[in-house]
Order: structure tokens, then C-alpha cells, then sequence
């Protein structure tokens, strides 16, 4: 369920730019009338309505992510506050100057913290962020979680650059389907995968 929860800004940001992709002439107003006092110039058109409108809905959808988790008086990952930051900086540089060239390195920002973090952790802090993780729940030599580790850094660098390729080498609205189906579907996958290999190591008698 937290993988779908995750996703879930993704999945609005999905909606809204399919949606206002579909009534363009909607959104440029729509975008012009809520944003024109954000907007280099005061106006939108229709070619960069659609992304605008759905960037305000990402950004909103993240900050209610975190109002939501603490009302429920649960601990904020450092990664959700990065991704606003992230999120709300790129996406208010998209608002203002018409240009989805900036939301669309978020993913891949995003993506390069998290392995960075983890590459920090383990070179430098000695750290295993992925044991820290999950260690409560398996019991496995640390050869193996070094392993998970790395793998897990080497997912994240490449995700950010295939972002890259497909967000500058295709349309808007194919990255725009990338980043949800594309990103949420590889996501499974590698879980799917770093779980089947898990499994051949956890040790024998450990709780899975």
C-alpha cells in the first residue's frame, strides 16, 4: 500500500495533464486565471496549460501527503520533504517561465538523492540504508545486504537518466505516461526481482 501511496501525486499529476491535454483551450484559460499573476508575461497558452495545471496539482498533492501523515502523528520521511522541496523549486520555475523543461528533472533529481544517500551512507557513514530498512524484518549476511545496496544505487542512477531520455527525447505526454506507468511498473519489477533473491539468502529459521 505505501507504494501506491507514493505514487499517488504521480497518479494526479497523470490525471490532470490527460485531462487538460484533451480540452487545451480549458487549460490555457484555467492556467491563465489561476496562475497569470505566477506567469512570465500573465498569459498561458495552450500548449503549456496542460502541464502547468498538472504541476499545481503535484505540488499540492505532495504537501497534502505530508499534512496527512502528520495528523496521523507519524514520522515524515526525509525523502517526501526532499521531493516537495524539489517538487515546489522546479515546478514554480515551470509555472513561471512556461516550461515543462524543469518538472520534468525532478524525477531524476529525486532519484539521484536517494542513491547518493545511499552511496553516502555506505562509503562514508559506513552505513547500510537499505539494512536500516529492512533489517528487522530478515535476517542476512552482510555480503548480500551490500549487495541489495548497491543494486538499489545502481536502480536509482539508471532510472534518472532513462527520465532523461524519455523526457527530452519524446513528447510531454509520452513522459507523462512513462513517468507513471513507465516508473511505477520498473519499480514493481526491481521489487519483484531484489525479492526473489532475498529470499535465496535469508538465513534458515529467520522471520521473512
Amino acid at each position: 500500500m505505501k507504494i501506491l501511496f507514493d505514487f499517488l501525486p504521480i497518479a494526479l499529476f497523470f490525471g490532470m495533464f490527460k485531462y487538460a491535454e484533451a480540452n487545451k483551450e480549458w487549460a490555457a484559460s484555467t492556467a491563465t486565471e489561476w496562475l497569470g499573476f505566477m506567469v512570465s508575461g500573465g498569459v498561458v497558452g495552450p500548449a503549456e496549460g496542460p502541464v502547468l495545471l498538472a504541476t499545481v496539482v503535484v505540488i499540492v498533492a505532495t504537501l497534502a501527503q505530508i499534512l496527512w501523515i502528520k495528523a496521523k502523528g507519524r514520522k515524515v520521511d526525509a525523502m517526501l520533504w526532499i521531493s516537495l522541496g524539489l517538487v515546489t523549486l522546479l515546478g514554480s520555475a515551470t509555472i513561471y517561465f512556461h516550461s515543462e523543461s524543469f518538472i520534468k528533472w525532478k524525477p531524476t533529481v529525486l532519484y539521484w538523492v536517494m542513491g547518493g544517500a545511499l552511496l553516502f551512507g555506505q562509503l562514508v557513514l559506513k552505513k547500510n540504508g537499505i539494512k536500516s530498512l529492512m533489517g528487522a524484518q530478515m535476517d542476512l549476511p552482510d555480503a548480500v545486504w551490500r549487495t541489495v545496496n548497491f543494486s538499489w544505487m545502481g536502480f536509482f542512477t539508471v532510472m534518472g537518466f532513462l527520465n532523461l531520455w524519455v523526457a527530452f527525447n519524446f513528447s510531454t505526454s509520452t513522459w507523462v505516461n512513462f513517468k507513471l506507468f513507465g516508473g511505477l511498473g520498473l519499480m514493481v519489477v526491481f521489487v519483484l526481482v531484489q525479492a526473489v533473491y532475498l529470499n535465496k539468502h535469508i538465513k534458515p529459521g529467520a522471520e521473512s
